[in-house]
């Protein structure tokens, strides 16, 4: 792949990552700026951690299938609190992931993004589904990769400065604030 064309694909993808955020803002729970909050930062690190240990001892039983969603839950509150840390809110799965790979694809890596979309679909063929679903590799993967993705986390967390909160915070404005 040639260089133009890898530069202007990611321009499409920004613009339609773009848009979704967008989207997410304007329905009712998406995305939103609030005040940042370091007490729900870290009350939902805390909550990653629980569910950390939930997934070990859930999975030390063989119950690969709820390990898996408490590995999902791990991550889910590990960007929730990275979030919060910033000033950012939404209570919807996709909104809070898809911000996270908008405002923080300098400081997480698209392979933990991956990741973490991997361990949501997981989640919902277990939860939804019984016909449907990842196998034991799959899930001892997943159930092994979560603990790694809350560390990278936390650190992310931990390494923000009032600064890289304040241009998050004008990355998303910028967005949110178009009217179309």
């Amino acid at each position: 792949m040639n260089i133009l064309l890898m530069f202007y694909g990611g321009t499409i993808m920004n613009d339609d990552l773009k848009g979704k955020i967008l989207w997410c803002s304007k329905i009712k729970k998406g995305v939103k700026i609030v005040v940042p909050n370091e007490n729900l930062c870290s009350a939902y690190l805390k909550k990653a951690n629980d569910s950390l240990t939930a997934m070990n001892l859930i999975s030390t039983a063989k119950l690969y299938d709820w390990a898996a969603d408490a590995a999902y839950y791990s991550r889910y509150h590990a960007i929730y609190a990275l979030l919060q840390k910033c000033g950012i809110e939404s209570e919807i799965h996709d909104c809070s992931i898809l911000s996270i790979k908008f405002l923080f694809s300098d400081k997480i890596s698209a392979t933990l993004i991956k990741e973490l979309e991997n361990a949501k679909n997981q989640r919902v063929d277990l939860v939804y589904y019984t016909n449907r679903g990842p196998t034991e590799e799959e899930l001892k993967k997943n159930i092994a990769l979560a603990s790694n993705f809350v560390l990278v986390i936390e650190k992310v967390i931990f390494e923000l400065k009032q600064e890289d909160i304040k241009e998050i915070r004008q990355k998303l404005s910028s967005v949110i604030s178009r009217t179309a």
